[in-house]
């Protein structure tokens, strides 16, 4: 598997995207502002995750998502180890990431990597999203929030 930057000529991959953000519309405004990567095998595009500088020595991973054939497997977690040793690499201090109340498995991914919990925006996927959201039995109601120090100033 090679995890790459889009390249400018290229169209994101909405199909995956959509699959960890439902709005094609919010997907366009970080997609405008941040940097898309994407895990390829054999020339298929089976991952991604978007990369926003969110402020001076702050980055969030605003998206990431496995082809839903591959997911299990690994790949998620690669794809959020790449990020983090990018923004390393980019001198950032902080890297964030935000998911929903009832995405079991992404907390646990990023909790595994080395993320913590920071905070709790109640009823933002009510607020901000027009559809009832739910995933595994659960509504998405919460967006939690998780940060990782990259290193110290």
């Amino acid at each position: 598997m090679e995890i790459r930057k889009l390249k400018a000529d290229e169209n994101p991959p909405m199909d995956l995207l959509v699959l960890a953000d439902p709005s094609k519309q919010k997907i366009e405004a970080y997609l405008a502002k941040g940097d898309c990567f994407v895990a390829e095998i054999e020339h298929r595009i089976i991952g991604a995750y978007v990369l926003f500088q969110t402020a001076p020595g702050n980055v969030e991973i605003m998206n990431i998502a496995v082809t839903e054939d591959l997911q299990g497997r690994g790949i998620g977690k690669e794809l959020v180890l790449d990020a983090i040793q990018l923004a390393k690499h980019q001198g950032h201090t902080t890297i964030h990431v935000a998911t929903g109340n009832s995405s079991i498995g992404q907390l646990a991914l990023y909790q595994k990597c080395g993320f913590r919990m920071v905070g709790i925006d109640t009823n933002h996927f009510i607020i901000h999203y027009p559809e009832e959201i739910f995933e595994n039995g659960i509504q998405c109601r919460d967006r939690i929030r998780l940060a990782l120090k990259l290193k110290q100033r």
